[in-house]
């Protein structure tokens, strides 16, 4: 039997008046995902655990079979791997987002506009993040350049330090002063935050990205702290080799400190526009050359729920159907046994900008075992008359063994 996993991140979502009181997936048109629903298992699953904050590290580990009670160690440590980062069992590992605040003379009285700095590329913000390590790195503070907005900080020494620390995407269009890191030990990260402000403000490459209408990356941004992973390997729990096709640092990390093979596809961005089909060629012939599994993440109905974009979202989820369901179904008869299983991580709500903790819909597609009683429709609302996995890390072991 081969297993293929697609993790449309964020594409839940809830009623919207505009649509008809209809969410983006209900609205979208999704052919292929309606064959597919015909004769699927349909579902609920809730991904974030009682007292877990509901992020896409915590998400993506439930999804993938891991108990995040278990095996949640935070977000960063597994973006550190991703990037071929060793990391101490002292080390404390942080997200560091380019961001773009407003002018407002004090920092603590900036706005956040944009927790992306417009989708900065990488080659810009890997200068600017090397600027910030020459200017502020040190033996105990290093700065590493990661993809687009995303970087990475390594703290030494500091496992144990009391810190709280607020995600970005969080906070748009909010005053920042109240969420600035806080805690016994924040004065180190407070003091950074704010000299970055004063060094990339007037960069060069912000100066050019004002001239051409591009939000600027005008100070760093910490949050997604974390310690070394240990985690048992996915075939050691579920008996299957396997795959992770990603673009983003996060769920690269995830699938190697699984032990999967992590597969890079050219223009795969983790943005909205992506290399949707090259993912899907991608993990059909990992199948194809002998894997067992192959966990597929795709980014973009995430990145359009925190940008509050309904037109990208909807788009988003129709590319998905059509460039990545849609060759799954082209090529079913090159498979001799196929399950798949569609399902997003968390919502991300176009209303509130940020991911919310609500159980998220699932289908999963037998190709040679049709349910002949099956709900017959993906979405969220069709979801809620199926079965329900109330620990959604269980849901991966039903997947496998279909009971």
């Amino acid at each position: 039997m081969k297993y293929l996993l697609i993790l449309a991140d964020g594409m839940a979502d809830y009623e919207i008046a505009e649509l008809g009181n209809q969410t983006p997936l209900e609205y979208a048109q999704t052919p292929n995902m309606d064959i597919l629903a015909r004769t699927s298992i349909i579902g609920k699953a809730a991904t974030i655990p009682e007292g877990f904050p509901p992020g896409s590290d915590v998400a993506n580990l439930a999804v993938m079979g891991y108990d995040p009670r278990i095996y949640y160690t935070g977000r960063s440590p597994l973006e550190a791997v991703s990037m071929g980062i060793e990391l101490s069992d002292t080390d404390l590992a942080l997200r560091c987002n380019l961001v773009t605040l407003s002018d407002d003379e004090d920092y603590q009285n900036k706005t956040m506009l944009d927790y992306s700095s417009g989708e900065i590329t990488s080659a810009e913000s890997a200068v600017l993040i090397k600027t910030l390590q020459e200017k502020l790195g040190s033996e105990e503070i290093k700065f590493h350049p990661g993809i687009s907005y995303r970087h990475l900080v390594v703290w030494k020494n500091a496992l144990g330090k009391r810190i709280m620390l607020t995600p970005p995407h969080d906070i748009t269009d909010r005053i920042i002063g109240e969420y600035l890191p806080a805690g016994k030990d924040n004065a180190i990260l407070l003091d950074l935050m704010l000299k970055s402000n004063a060094i990339l403000n007037n960069h060069p490459i912000n100066q050019k990205r004002r001239v051409a209408g591009q939000n600027p990356a005008t100070s760093a941004w910490f949050w997604g702290e974390g310690k070394k992973p240990a985690m048992d390997s996915f075939e050691s729990l579920y008996g299957l080799k396997g795959s992770v096709v990603a673009a983003v640092d996060l769920v690269k990390g995830l699938g190697i400190s699984a032990g999967l093979k992590s597969i890079d596809v050219e223009g795969a961005t983790g943005a909205i526009e992506t290399n949707f089909a090259g993912k899907a060629r991608a993990a059909l012939d990992e199948l194809k050359r002998g894997q067992d599994f192959v966990y597929v993440h795709i980014e973009s109905p995430d990145e359009s729920g925190h940008q509050g974009s309904l037109k990208h979202k909807i788009w988003s989820i129709e590319q998905i159907d059509r460039e990545v369901v849609g060759m799954v179904i082209d090529e079913l008869d090159q498979f001799e046994d196929l399950r798949v299983m569609i399902i997003p991580d968390h919502p991300t709500p176009l209303s509130i900008r940020t991911h919310s903790r609500e159980p998220v819909p699932f289908m999963i597609f037998d190709k040679n075992n049709p349910v002949p009683d099956s709900i017959g429709i993906y979405n969220e609302k069709s979801a809620d008359n199926g079965m329900f996995f109330l620990e959604g890390y269980q849901l991966m072991d039903f997947f496998i063994k279909g009971k």
